[in-house]
Parts: C-alpha cells; structure tokens; sequence
C-alpha cells in the first residue's frame, strides 16, 4: 500500500509540544469512514508521539475529525457564550464529561470553577446535603457547616453527571434552583442565592423515563434545552485510528516505553469491532496493549476483541432504525426535504426525521439546515503537521 497508509507525527518528545504548536492529525486526503471500514491495510500504521487533538481550540483531550464529532463540537461552540442550560446525551464512556468542560472553557464562565456531580454515585440519603449543604447539627453527624455543590459552582458550572438516577424528591428542588437560582442548605432557613450555569448528562433515555413517571417532566424540559447527542464509537470509526494512536502515545510515555508502530491487521480488528464500552473500552484495551509490548510494536490482545464479537449482543431496534435512516438519506444524496427528500422516502414529515436524526447522532459533512436542505459548513478541523510515512 502506499504511504498515506501510515500515519506518524514527527519524532519530537511528547513533552517537547507546547499548547500553541499541538495540532490536529489529519487522515489521508478525502478519506472517509467507509474507506477505513474497507480498507486493505497492508503496512502498520505508527502511533504518534504526539495524538490528534482538538487541544488548539480548547477542547482538550476530545480526538477526532469525524463528521459526528464536528457536529458536536459545532454544537459547543455555539451554546457555550450563553447561559443556557445544556443537556448532553450519550452512552456511557463516550465523553460526556469532556464535552462539559469544553462548554465551560468556551463560555463566560471559563475562569470560574467546574464542579462536577455523580448522581448516580451518592447514596441517596446524602444526595441533599451534597448538592445543598448543610448546617451544623442538621443531622447525626453533621457537626460543621458544609456548602454543597451549588455553593461551590457559584460564578461557574455544575456538572450533574448520570441526572437520571437523580431520586424524585430531589428533581423538585433542584428545578426551583433551576429557576430562581435559589435554595436553602439542609437544617437553614436561610435563603442561599447563586448564579451556576447548570450541565447535565445521562446515559438512560429521559423520554422514557419521564413516561414511565420515573422523571419529572418539567425538569426534562427545564434541563434539555439545548441537548447535544454524542455519538457512540462504533458511529465515528474513522476516529479509531486518531484514538489509538493518543492513547499509545500517552500510556507509553507513562511506561517509559517506545511504541512506534502497530500491526496493519490489529488496526484492522480495532476498526471492525463495535467497542459497546466506547472511549473508555477503547482505552484500557490501549493501555493493556502497551503493558503486554516489548519492542516498538504494539502488541495488542486481538484476540480478546475476536472473542467478545462472538458473544455480541443484537442489534438493538435504535441501531436498525439509524442504519434504515442512513440508507435513505445516503440514496436521496442527503437532501432530507421535498418530494425526493428521504423524509419523503421513509414516509415521515421532515421535523420527524430531523429530530430522529439528532436523536441518533447522524451528520455528514454537509450541514443540515432546519429547512432540510444541505449546505456546506466550515470544518474546526484545521490541518496539522504534514505525517511523515515509514514502513515497519
């Protein structure tokens, strides 16, 4: 195969890279995800010294130039000036918490604190006092005052990871803090006031929950208004190899290692497998490979991936509805309205697919309109250092 098949940065440390001079990898000229999908790699691709990171523009630690995550990061830069409240969506190791942190180092709000929240993480009995605080002697134990998360986040954001398993007597307290930015610590009767920017993220389906009457329908209204839908890995492969090679680089400098290289055929392997796990699957498989490697080579476990994929689950109904939406609106070229549009074809109104379409993160690199029609949109990518070729 020819020299666009590899992709090396040059050979500076990874130390040796200031914040102005990291730049973004960039793939083979008119390279698509569907070209890596088929693609025959016949010579290793190397992992750089150095990953592919949107790091330039402030979006640290967030790898890729795909269509999907363009339109992601499109969606940050243009919520994150406002104070308005974001909803962020997605499987569970996707990056939620990265994206987050982009919104409040874009906004108004970047040089105050970030503070962030599991709220699937605390027991419920201590969820009050965590997110209010509270006053001395207001429980058994409670032998000082303590300020909760929202006192904290004062001036900044507060990040409310997993909202979903937020217990529903508290979704009522909270949507008043929403509201008038205002609250009581646990054991006071006195009104605390605060100005936080608030950011949720859940990786269950809201809707649902909401019907099922596990959510409170006019927090889910309060909270998504601007939600943004990050896409799974297996949706944004052609950021795989991006991936691979920042996590190398990473796990080999804490190592001390000097993986230069990884075979063709587990790149392959890494390209085909669905990664239900995502980012965060992709990582530690990474960080088991550069423990398992000796030389320069990175040795990955392919095997383990071969034998997960004999075990895969189904495909689930919302991954058969968003390859029958992409089928449609690949044959219509993309044009989404009119009587040849896909909405036409799929037998829907063109609000209806549109909404599905975010739903199930499906972008190209052509921008949707909210007319349907299609029209070219400036990529953040921007070209990085020129990668040099080798062979293994």
């Amino acid at each position: 195969m020819g020299r666009d098949n590899i992709i090396v940065l040059d050979g500076r440390e990874a130390n040796s890279f200031s914040r102005s001079s990291r730049s973004f990898a960039v793939l083979p000229s008119k390279t698509t995800s569907r070209d890596y999908r088929s693609a025959t790699l016949s010579e290793p691709l190397v992992a750089p010294h150095r990953s592919a990171t949107t790091e330039r523009d402030g979006f640290e630690g967030i790898v890729g130039c795909s269509a999907a995550l363009t339109e992601v990061l499109h969606q940050v830069r243009t919520v994150a000036p406002t104070d308005s409240t974001v909803l962020i969506e997605g499987e569970t190791g996707t990056g939620k918490e990265l994206i987050a942190r982009a919104i409040h180092t874009h906004s108004t709000r970047g040089a105050g604190a970030f503070v962030k929240l599991n709220c699937a993480a605390i027991p419920r009995e201590l969820m009050e006092s965590e997110i209010f605080g509270h006053e001395k002697g207001a429980f058994t134990g409670a032998v000082t005052r303590r300020i909760g998360r929202f006192e904290a986040a004062d001036r900044g954001t507060l990040f409310l990871d997993e909202i979903g398993d937020m217990p529903l007597e508290l979704q009522t307290k909270l949507l008043r803090v929403l509201q008038e930015q205002e609250f009581e610590r646990l054991g006071s009767t006195s009104t605390q006031r605060v100005n936080v920017r608030v950011v949720a993220a859940t990786n269950q389906d809201l809707d649902r929950l909401v019907s099922e009457k596990q959510f409170r329908s006019d927090l889910y209204y309060r909270l998504n208004v601007f939600p943004i839908v990050i896409p799974p890995l297996r949706h944004r492969r052609e950021d795989i190899p991006l991936l691979v090679a920042y996590f190398v680089s990473t796990y080999a400098q804490r190592m001390n290692k000097h993986i230069e290289q990884i075979p063709s055929e587990a790149m392959k392997a890494l390209l085909h497998y669905d990664w239900p796990g995502n980012i965060r699957e992709l990582q530690n498989f990474i960080e088991r490979s550069a423990i398992l490697t000796t030389g320069c080579v990175l040795n990955p476990p392919v095997s383990e991936l071969l034998a997960r994929r004999n075990f895969a689950r189904p495909a689930t109904m919302e991954e058969c509805e968003r390859e029958h939406i992409l089928k449609a609106i690949e044959e219509t070229n993309w044009v989404i309205a009119g009587p040849n549009g896909a909405a036409a074809r799929l037998g829907v109104p063109r609000s209806t697919l549109m909404y599905r379409m975010r739903k199930l993160a499906i972008a190209n690199e052509r921008h949707v309109s909210s007319d349907g029609r299609t029209q070219n949109f400036n990529s953040s990518i921007e070209s990085g250092r020129r990668f040099n070729a080798t062979s293994a």
